[in-house]
């Protein structure tokens, strides 16, 4: 038989009212299943939403998110109080999204030079992207390979900073600006393949 110990904390409030971190430490204590429930209840509709974005296919979003979750509850004891809970879970989501489009992606995507670019030129390329069409957008991005669409859409999709994309990449600020301004070269570059522009 199983012991709910957390339903006088549900019932004063209490359970939801603690934060991420806290359930997450409580959970590591007690192993108390209701801690990982709050977490669940919190994040899950987040989660397909930005797998929804990423995969394209409502199916395979909703597995997903079940193979996210079971990756987050075996990684509990790994989380580290340094980074929020929701980044730390955004990373995991990202990263399982990521590799599941490089799977189907593999031997598909379009090479471009990854010749030196000055950081200053972003600028020129923020302008003209935000001059693209909403549809034309999607068809563009569609095309991107997985890393360059992830992370034009972490940036701009879901307004996440240098610092939070550098936190869940893994890689230094710098190198994050970095790969922002590939991501949006590529982008146009793609953008003016497409629709027979001249880009130079």
């Amino acid at each position: 038989m199983i012991v709910n110990l957390l339903n006088p904390i549900v019932t004063n409030g209490t359970l939801l009212r603690m934060s991420d971190e806290e359930a997450v430490s409580l959970y590591l204590d007690t192993q108390n299943v209701n801690y990982f429930n709050l977490l669940y209840d919190r994040y899950n509709e987040k989660v397909y939403a930005k797998c929804i974005s990423m995969l394209k296919e409502e199916e395979l979003a909703e597995d997903a998110v079940q193979e996210i979750f079971v990756k987050v509850l075996l990684n509990f004891s790994k989380f580290s109080n340094k980074s929020k809970f929701s980044t730390w879970l955004y990373s995991i989501t990202f990263n399982y999204c990521i590799d599941a489009i490089r799977k189907k992606q593999k031997g598909n995507e379009v090479a471009f030079d990854d010749g030196r670019m000055d950081i200053e030129d972003d600028s020129l390329f923020e302008a003209e992207i935000m001059e693209v069409s909403v549809i034309r957008l999607k068809e563009v991005l569609d095309d991107m390979n997985a890393d360059d669409k992830s992370v034009l859409l972490m940036k701009y999709q879901d307004d996440m900073s240098i610092r939070d994309m550098a936190e869940v990449l893994n890689k230094s600020e710098s190198a994050i600006k970095m790969q922002i301004l590939r991501a949006k070269e590529r982008f146009l570059n793609i953008y003016h393949q497409k629709f027979d522009e001249v880009y130079v």
